[in-house]
């Protein structure tokens, strides 16, 4: 069986990549307690099953380490997904939804709900891939639901991720590199409207900046630690490209990097806030 065990934050986006995972033809199950994840794996039949585990069993949360070792020693594969947002994404989704945190009793403010919760969650981004939806909109996290689960799991799967430092570091980024340095084309009119991944502005960081050079020097760093975590048994590695707006030079280098490394890993493009003027 394919296991994929999805967990994270209250409003992180949840209900919307176990759609995705639905709708790519997995055997859902939302709100199961851990404890119960053994039993529901030895009775179904389903190849493909995708369980939500999360805070609304909070008795439970912290045996989910174990059972993912349980299920993967009875000789499943198990895929875990953690959905993170920051604080103020939370609140913000929680005030427009008018939806309750299912923390927040007992007198407890939504904040410090919210804190509680990272509290339970804590080790679970140790045994998964951890995917921040703060400037997600739900299509994009579906894309990126589909584009994970259906990676070789025999393989790391790397993710590239450009965006923009005006918006954010990427919280699942494993390593962050700025490219804000390189001369930016947004301050030529002609280049400002478009990407890059646009040829005219390909030709630009090629011409005008040593964008070459330093790709050539991630590659190398890159090459020389990855290694490393398919050792330790990394199922999935985030490597975050940014520039000032996520536009044009991260896209680029991004772009780039992905090329260089897709002949000998699962390769994940993200481009975060490209579509962002």
């Amino acid at each position: 069986m394919h296991l994929v065990l999805l967990s994270g934050v209250s409003g992180s986006g949840k209900s919307v990549a176990l759609k995705a995972l639905e709708d790519a033809g997995f055997f859902c199950v939302d709100n199961l307690p851990a404890a119960l994840i053994p039993q529901l794996v030895a009775t179904r039949t389903e190849p493909r099953v995708a369980i939500s585990a999360d805070a609304r069993s909070p008795e439970t949360l912290a045996e989910l380490p174990r059972v993912v070792a349980g299920v993967k020693d009875a000789g499943h594969q198990v895929q875990v997904i953690v959905l993170d947002a920051t604080d103020e994404s939370l609140v913000r989704r929680f005030s427009e939804t008018r939806r309750p945190h299912p923390l927040a009793k007992d007198g407890r403010t939504l904040k410090e709900a919210i804190v509680k919760e990272r509290l339970l969650l804590e080790g679970l981004t140790d045994i998964g891939n951890r995917i921040d939806t703060s400037a997600l909109t739900p299509a994009q996290l579906r894309g990126w639901i589909q584009d994970l689960v259906v990676t070789d799991r025999t393989r790391l799967a790397l993710a590239f991720v450009s965006f923009g430092f005006k918006g954010g570091v990427p919280l699942d980024a494993d390593f962050v590199f700025d490219v804000r340095f390189l001369a930016n084309p947004h301050y030529d009119p002609q280049l400002r409207l478009l990407t890059g991944a646009d040829p005219d502005v390909i030709a630009f960081l090629e011409r005008e900046t040593e964008a070459g050079l330093l790709i050539e020097e991630i590659q190398r760093f890159l090459q020389r630690w990855i290694p490393k975590f398919v050792l330790d048994q990394r199922a999935a590695l985030t490597v975050a490209i940014g520039c000032t707006g996520g536009r044009h030079r991260s896209v680029y280098v991004t772009n780039q990097l992905a090329e260089r490394f897709a002949q000998d890993y699962d390769v994940i493009v993200r481009h975060r806030d490209i579509s962002k003027a």
